[in-house]
């Protein structure tokens, strides 16, 4: 049996069944292998409508399972009469709205992150639109304490850096004689923003309240996603005990999510391509974690801090961080432990994580992210250059025996054992290995496919140039030079391995340069310039390997 074809002949019908997939996305239909927990609905009308969570100890009554804390009840919203102010908070690196209603923050803007859509504007991640609803949100539980829907005042300050390197805004509201300082603090070059809150009981009581932080978001999917790979989008959660948890808006909004629901460590956060936004609460600070379906298509994740008995003219201070940015690796393991996984890479981490490092050690000499890439490929090329000369003298040979093949299928034919029974033959006297030429290839498969993880995940690839008419190696290629110079190598690549005896094979094996094509017209340039590059150099490889096999000489 010809196995090396046999496995061929799986990748390409695996090949075809993905491709068949993103189809079926690309014009609507569910999918046959990917969730469709972030499909495309409008938010709900009129912007966020969350009620205010409540601590509990026990589960939700409803699905004691998933171990979620209760939620179903609405603190009474806050009556300090106030009119919605928007405060435009300015660094360097982003501009932030922020409602007096609340203290919510309604929108963020990335002063230097381009839209992928269109590059004369710049991403928002918080937003409170017609197409997207995406919140940070805090406040007290407990009594009839400040939400995130009391009437807040602004104290007077400066909204913008002006030289200096931090700039805060105070938000004071009283309810019931408890009155909630919230300051946000804004520095320069970070995208991490401090959140204090001041609890001061002038209630003549003793009050025991907790502080509630999260983030509020529609399920819909990231303008412009491309529809031929998918990335996720949603939900996550970090404990040292649980680890990194992705969450599904899918399972949330059929109260079937699983996830730590107590700690007194991590973070909560929601993560997109390349971006995400995180609370992190103290560090050895009791906490529940929540996660509800807030509206239609509006889900909320969050986190509950009890902040113990405040005794009357006493005044208790938490402070928490925000991190909403891009998801910079070196940013991220600065904000909290862990955070960096919201860069995720899959079950092949161990893998990716020391790859991407050595890209950062390549890119810090040449400072270019295109030539990086370049490099890196080569690297690799050589770090498994054994393995695959092993695989191309392995085809070199049945290259050569290509003929006697097909005239053992010819003398055979209608006889398949006595067929296997010659093949197996003539392998033996040929000394050919039939998985010579697939087995070094798959000892590289983990490999191949962490790099292409961390080159799709990677947001230092975002915006960043190569030479020439690549602007952007996170986005296609305008002119589709690279993916037609893909097309071009893989056909001389199948050119190079031995023709399939059987004619259907032959022309299948030679329309899989056109079918890989067609993806990668879609995929980043950076990833279609990895695979040109390692193409060539297979291709120079695999032809020294069997010209010289060929003329005699020792490979």
């Amino acid at each position: 049996m010809d196995i090396r074809r046999t496995i061929l002949w799986v990748v390409f019908s695996m090949s075809l069944l993905l491709l068949w997939d993103n189809w079926m996305r690309y014009t609507g239909k569910p999918s046959m292998f990917f969730p469709t927990a972030t499909q495309q609905a409008a938010p709900a009308a009129g912007g966020a409508k969350s009620d205010v969570p409540q601590a509990s100890g026990a589960v939700t009554p409803a699905n004691p399972a998933a171990g979620t804390p209760a939620s179903a009840a609405a603190v009474p919203a806050g009556t300090t009469p106030a009119r919605s102010e928007i405060i435009t908070i300015t660094t360097d690196v982003m501009k932030v709205d922020i409602d007096t209603i609340g203290g919510e923050l309604k929108r963020l803007e990335l002063l230097k992150q381009k839209d992928a859509l269109d590059p004369t504007k710049n991403v928002v991640l918080f937003d409170s639109s017609a197409s997207r609803t995406y919140l940070a949100e805090t406040g007290l539980i407990g009594g009839p304490f400040p939400n995130h829907k009391s009437g807040f005042v602004a104290k007077p300050g400066p909204r913008t850096l002006d030289g200096g390197n931090q700039v805060q805004l105070v938000l004071e509201s009283e309810q019931g004689g408890v009155k909630l300082a919230k300051t946000y603090t804004f520095k320069r070059g970070d995208y991490t923003i401090d959140v204090a809150h001041a609890v001061t009981n002038d209630s003549g009581a003793p009050i025991s309240p907790s502080l509630y932080l999260q983030l509020v978001r529609d399920g819909g999917k990231l303008a412009g996603e491309s529809k031929f790979y998918s990335t996720f989008t949603g939900p996550a959660v970090y404990t040292e005990a649980e680890h990194f948890q992705k969450l599904d808006f899918q399972k949330i909004e059929e109260h079937k999510e699983q996830h730590a629901t107590k700690a007194d460590n991590g973070w909560i956060a929601l993560v997109q391509h390349y971006f995400v936004s995180a609370f992190v609460p103290p560090a050895n600070t009791p906490r529940e974690i929540f996660t509800k379906k807030v509206d239609n298509n509006l889900y909320a994740i969050g986190t509950i801090l009890p902040l113990g008995t405040i005794a009357p003219g006493a005044t208790k201070v938490i402070d928490a961080r925000l991190y909403s940015g891009p998801q910079a690796s070196a940013a991220l393991e600065k904000v909290a432990p862990g955070l960096e996984l919201v860069k995720d890479y899959g079950w092949l981490t161990i893998v990716a994580k020391p790859i991407f490092w050595l890209m950062t050690q390549i890119h810090k000499v040449l400072g270019n992210w295109g030539w990086t890439i370049i490099v890196l490929t080569i690297m690799i090329k050589l770090a498994f250059f054994p393995l695959s000369a092993a695989s191309y003298r392995s085809m070199a040979k049945m290259k050569q025996v290509t003929p006697k093949m097909t005239a053992i299928r010819e003398r055979f034919k209608g006889e398949p054992q006595k067929m296997n029974q010659a093949m197996m033959e003539l392998y033996k006297t040929e000394k050919i290995n039939p998985l010579g030429g697939c087995l070094p290839i798959v000892v590289q498969i983990p490999v191949f496919i962490a790099l292409y993880w961390v080159l799709l995940a990677s947001v230092e690839m975002r915006n960043a140039p190569w030479l020439g008419w690549i602007h952007d190696l996170a986005s296609p290629d305008p002119f589709y030079i690279l993916p037609v110079l893909m097309a071009v190598s893989m056909f001389i690549q199948t050119k190079l391995n031995p023709t399939p005896p059987d004619p259907i094979q032959a022309k299948v094996m030679m329309f899989m340069p056109i079918a890989f094509s067609v993806m990668f017209f879609f995929f980043p340039s950076g990833l279609v310039l990895y695979w040109v590059v390692n193409n060539i150099l297979s291709i120079t490889q695999q032809w020294v390997i069997t010209k010289r096999m060929e003329g005699g000489k020792p490979a």
